[in-house]
């Protein structure tokens, strides 16, 4: 029985996952919300680093050991820190879904049609977040997406499972909130609150990013093929930061 219900979790699916989680989602609202309450559990806390600042300026051998300077040159490197207060961005859209760009957190470059360069920074890695759970879900840019996002073990592997698909008229998803679950300036993890809408229905999503810097940008390091991010449903947004277009 335990294996029939995996077979069935579109969350055991890297493709899915990747390419169709926002829109696809949505539109199996009904089927997806029994699913992922029968395989999946919510942590009930998870509380973020407190934010902290930090005046002096990284040595080049510290840069050096979180991944080198930004690919196109962005300044403001952070190390270590979290984010207390939704910070500014200007909301540009791609299809119908808004997603955030900021002259000083990124995208900063776009390579094939994806928005890349982001700032070496807490506020950098959750502008990488959110512009991933974008463009992964449109058909148009996820191949290249995975291309340049994807690191880790199972990079492999997650390409080779492919894009998926991601149909669905009539569906409205919005990037929602964050949170900053963790930050070092080697890795983060950030968790984005999206939420959906289809035939009247409302569905909201947990989506945390495991990333790391690598090659000055951030990436999304999967070390597990079949869960490549980490998604569950929320009842609220309770212990978000609010934040959207």
């Amino acid at each position: 029985m335990a294996e029939d219900t995996d077979q069935k979790n579109p969350f055991t699916r890297p493709g899915f996952i990747l390419a169709a989680v926002v829109v696809a989602l949505v539109v199996v609202l009904g089927a997806v919300v029994g699913v992922v309450n029968a395989t999946r559990s919510y942590p009930e806390s998870q509380s973020s680093p407190s934010p902290s600042e930090s005046s002096a300026a990284p040595t080049a051998d510290e840069s050096a050991a979180a991944g080198g300077a930004s690919v196109c040159g962005l300044s403001g490197e952070v190390l270590s820190g979290s984010i207390s207060t939704a910070p500014a961005a200007k909301w540009e859209y791609q299809g119908t879904v808004a997603y955030p760009t900021s002259s000083e957190a990124g995208p900063a470059d776009t390579k094939n049609g994806v928005r890349t360069c982001f700032q070496h920074s807490p506020e950098g890695a959750l502008f990488a977040a959110a512009n991933a759970v974008v463009q992964c879900s449109d058909e148009s840019t996820v191949k290249a997406w995975l291309d340049y996002f994807v690191t880790g073990s199972a990079r492999d592997q997650v390409l080779s499972a492919g894009a998926g698909s991601s149909t669905g008229s009539g569906t409205r998803v919005e990037i929602a909130g964050f949170r900053v679950l963790a930050y070092d300036g080697d890795s983060a993890r950030i968790d984005v609150a999206v939420r959906g809408s289809a035939s009247g229905k409302t569905l909201n999503l947990s989506m945390v990013y495991p990333l790391v810097w690598e090659d000055g940008d951030w990436k999304l390091n999967v070390t597990d093929a079949s869960a490549p991010i980490d998604v569950a449903t929320i009842p609220d947004l309770a212990g978000y930061i609010t934040w959207g277009a």
